[in-house]
């Protein structure tokens, strides 16, 4: 294939992606499903045209934990916080964790009855399909009312950090011991240290710079303090997500001292390009991140009904548990949130990061495009609803 068909090709899939994101927001059907369907059709094509790409894991984790940094700061740089929504963090907060902690018991109960697997692998399995994707959910909602909008931004955003936390805890401590619990604490100490020190010295940093190169510097150094965190076990989504509150909530931040090290004129415009440049690096890593996983599914895997019956069945846990704790912690919310809970982006990023030896035989990638597949349905189906109740008014969309 010569370059230029490929440049032809590549543009034309994000031609395509931008088409999608438009049918999207028309009908509320998720545009990560069609990039996924696409990349299954061009994988049947490539094998039709005697084509072979090689493995394309390492390509996809690379792409998602790039895609998973810029879809959280994206969210968290839509995100004003005030006093008054510290009511609905705590509900975000509770729903996240017991959620999450919830839905992996179930679908752990499930691996455990069809198999012989001891508790640990179940357990181990069954946290990527726990955890709500934020990049899935944090898009599908633009368009909801302010309060269901940001509801969704800080839990999605939070089960994706807790969810990495537990799987990471997990995946390293087979069995829960008091040196371990010290080892989680003396972790988030660390990780919380970090992003008040990184955080402020971005910012501080942001200030200072003249040259009209800025934000991918800026994107660049997040990136890479991201990865080097993880590579200490550390959750280091915990930084992208303070980075984004911070650079979004810096100018309500009027302590004298704060305001003359970190305030500087041109911070309201800078922010506009960052929010600008974020959603736009997102949008075309995300296009090719589902892509790519729709290529790596093996068609045939979905025709079998193992796969649909434990896919059936872990749906079955994820809306039992969600349900069921939402109704009690956040009851708040309007009943159609309970069912913007996809996973994607970051359920199979913890998915693949699970070793050979301790992989369920039963959990293969036909399982995870059968979950991701239906909960983006019934996402799309509370969006639908969503839009058929009477829209807020315009004052408080402001």
């Amino acid at each position: 294939m010569s370059t230029y068909t490929t440049l032809v090709i590549l543009c034309g899939l994000v031609i395509f992606s931008y088409l999608f994101d438009l049918f999207a927001k028309r009908t509320r059907f998720p545009s990560v499903v069609l990039l996924m369907l696409l990349g299954i059709g061009i994988s049947l094509l490539t094998n039709y045209l005697g084509g072979d790409v090689g493995d394309t894991s390492r390509l996809l984790a690379v792409l998602g934990n790039v895609g998973l940094i810029l879809i959280v700061l994206e969210g968290a740089l839509e995100i004003h916080f005030d006093k008054g929504k510290v009511g609905m963090l705590r509900r975000a907060f509770l729903s996240a964790l017991l959620v999450l902690m919830g839905t992996a018991a179930l679908i752990a109960l499930v691996l455990k009855m069809l198999s012989d697997e001891g508790w640990y692998i179940c357990v181990l399995n069954a946290l990527p399909f726990a955890v709500i994707s934020s990049s899935i959910a944090i898009p599908s909602v633009a368009h909801m009312r302010k309060k269901d909008r940001e509801f969704v931004i800080y839990e999605s955003s939070l089960s994706d950090i807790l969810g990495i936390v537990v799987f990471d805890f997990v995946l390293y401590n087979e069995s829960v011991t008091s040196r371990s619990i010290l080892g989680l604490g003396m972790d988030m100490g660390a990780i919380a240290l970090i992003s008040v020190v990184f955080c402020l010295g971005l910012l501080f940093i942001m200030g200072k710079l003249k040259h009209h190169i800025k934000f991918f510097l800026i994107m660049s150094v997040l990136v890479m303090v991201y990865a080097l965190a993880k590579q200490f076990h550390l959750s280091s989504l915990i930084i992208v997500l303070a980075f984004g509150l911070l650079l979004n909530n810096a100018d309500r931040l009027h302590h004298p001292v704060f305001a003359r090290v970190f305030h500087y004129p041109k911070m309201a415009a800078d922010l506009d390009q960052m929010k600008t440049l974020t959603a736009e690096s997102a949008f075309l890593i995300r296009t090719f991140f589902f892509l790519l996983f729709g290529f790596s599914i093996i068609l045939g895997e979905l025709a079998q009904l193992p796969v649909l019956a434990l896919g059936a069945f872990m749906i079955a846990a994820i809306y039992f548990a969600r349900i069921g704790i939402m109704a009690v912690v956040a009851k708040e919310e309007r009943p159609h949130v309970q069912l913007i809970a996809p996973r994607g982006l970051i359920s199979i990023l913890l998915f693949f990061s699970i070793p050979a030896a301790q992989a369920h035989p039963l959990v293969g990638n036909g399982v995870l495009f059968v979950v991701i597949l239906c909960t983006s349905l019934l996402m799309s189906y509370g969006l639908v609803r969503a839009r058929k109740e009477v829209p807020e008014p315009a004052a408080q969309r402001n």
